[in-house]
């Protein structure tokens, strides 16, 4: 018997049947579930591999389970930061396998983060703007640990302002995927400098609007880095 013919398990089976209704939109976030009982009786298992399936399920961020007389088992509305956690994960194993390098993220960054820095010149508030100040660093005195801390901050800041929240899903796990110390290590003099730079010049092109600076100074960063760690 090959792999591809195992049937896999029920609970197994019942968790994709509901993960189909979730993500096609035929169950609405905060909508109820059956109760466990109705999803026994309709679908012919038992109570147990139900509660596996939404065992399964709530794992997975779908599904929020709550007890007492109004509890049950509902359709998680969509998080933002539990969503790119799992992203995260997938970049991390394919940055860490043979087919994927600093090269490819480099290439993505350049995608989604310059035309990010147009959108967010266009379309940022204050409390926008404030994130992204807050996330300067002092290359003169902050450690490295604090400045790589600053740079994701800042680029997840600047994603958020484009006020598109799939911008922000897909840049977060960017920050967050791991490239070895040899990324950060033998960096040359000046360069926690020029990123701080870059950084604040940017923050400029959003405070006044202008989204063709906005793209010419991310897209100038994002050379500069590239040059540096090819």
């Amino acid at each position: 018997m090959t792999g591809s013919s195992v049937r896999p398990p029920a609970y197994q089976l019942l968790a994709d049947e509901l993960r189909a209704d979730i993500t096609s939109g035929r169950l609405q976030p905060g909508e109820r579930l059956p109760p466990e009982p109705e999803l026994c009786v309709k679908t012919g298992v038992s109570r147990s591999t139900v509660r596996e399936a939404l065992r399964l399920l709530a794992s997975q961020h779908l599904i929020v389970t709550t007890r007492g007389v109004t509890g049950g088992s509902f359709v998680a509305h969509p998080d933002a930061e539990q969503l790119a956690d799992a992203l995260t994960t997938g970049f991390t194993l394919l940055t860490n396998s043979a087919g994927v390098g600093l090269a490819d993220l480099l290439e993505l960054r350049r995608a989604l983060e310059v035309p990010a820095a147009g959108l967010a010149a266009l379309r940022r508030d204050d409390d926008q703007l404030a994130e992204i100040r807050g996330a300067f660093f002092d290359p003169a005195v902050d450690d490295l640990e604090t400045m790589l801390a600053a740079h994701a901050a800042f680029h997840m800041a600047v994603a958020k302002a484009t006020m598109n929240p799939l911008f922000e899903l897909v840049v977060r796990p960017l920050y967050h995927a791991t490239f070895g110390e040899d990324v950060t290590e033998n960096l040359p003099a000046g360069y926690w400098r020029q990123i701080d730079a870059d950084h604040r010049l940017i923050l400029d092109c959003l405070l006044m609007r202008d989204a063709e600076s906005a793209t010419r100074a991310a897209a100038q960063h994002l050379d500069y880095i590239t040059t540096v760690l090819h």
